[in-house]
């Protein structure tokens, strides 16, 4: 599956994967030689232990490299004025009568609970490159839409805690 990053995702998933086969790997593997060191290890749970957050480590390095392998490099091509990739937009929901607020975001970055939605999923498609005043319809499925007025648009500050999607 095709991952759409920004470059900024892809530098954050790069020193991620650097991070861990510098810094974190020889700290793994320190610890599996020291439990190792110890003896008996049919019953050393330090060793099973170390073993397995290293296979930890290395599957989750192997699950990044494999995101950047096969990533698509998104970048925002809207307006100021426009909803675009990482802008927060506050929408009006005429059936509900209340206000929420978003931050588009690509995919990894996606987490309903802190707002941040994907501009994969119908309500980032549907809300993309509209204007302030707009009337958007999102369609959920065939049987259920709903519309939204774009009340407001902005630059969405840069959170370094946008963690990307992992184990």
């Amino acid at each position: 599956m095709q991952e759409k990053l920004t470059k900024k995702d892809v530098e954050k998933i790069q020193a991620e994967i650097d991070h861990r086969k510098l810094e974190v790997r020889p700290q793994i593997l320190d610890a599996v030689r020291e439990a190792r060191a110890q003896g008996d290890l049919s019953e050393n749970f330090e060793y099973y232990a170390a073993r397995r957050e290293n296979g930890s480590n290395n599957s989750r390095i192997r699950y990044l490299e494999n995101m950047l392998k096969n990533a698509v490099i998104v970048e925002d091509s809207s307006s100021v004025d426009e909803v675009g990739l990482n802008k927060s937009v506050t929408v009006y929901l005429e059936e509900d009568d209340e206000y929420e607020t978003y931050k588009i975001v690509t995919s990894i970055r996606a987490n309903s609970r802190e707002n941040r939605i994907s501009i994969e999923s119908p309500l980032g498609k549907a809300l993309l490159h509209h204007r302030e005043g707009d009337r958007v319809t999102i369609t959920v499925n065939s049987d259920y839409s709903y519309d939204v007025v774009i009340e407001k648009i902005s630059d969405a500050d840069e959170d370094e805690n946008d963690n990307i999607r992992g184990f």
